[in-house]
């Protein structure tokens, strides 16, 4: 997963070094170009191909926190601190 992004963003980083170098090109359009042609697909490409592994591991925390609810006593007001006054 991971060489397929780091090959993307040399050529896109290739690509906006040749649109700021070029006599017709801009720095504003080397940006441009590195932002649509790769910063945003590779969020996007990053995000995606991490969905299995988030899926994983938020499973992995549901499991864990109900193999550990009957372990701990019930959370309730922290001990020494006075409870909260409401005003009327």
């Amino acid at each position: 997963m991971y060489l397929i992004a780091i090959a993307w963003a040399y050529v896109a980083l290739m690509m906006a070094a040749a649109e700021a170098t070029s006599p017709q090109g801009s720095l504003l359009g080397a940006a441009i170009t590195l932002l649509l042609y790769g910063i945003l697909p590779l969020g996007l490409l990053l995000y995606i191909l991490g969905t299995p592994g988030r899926r994983r591991r938020q499973r992995a925390a549901a499991l864990t926190a109900e193999a550990d609810a009957g372990s701990h006593p019930p959370a309730g007001p922290a001990q020494g601190l006075a409870p909260e006054r409401e005003e009327a």
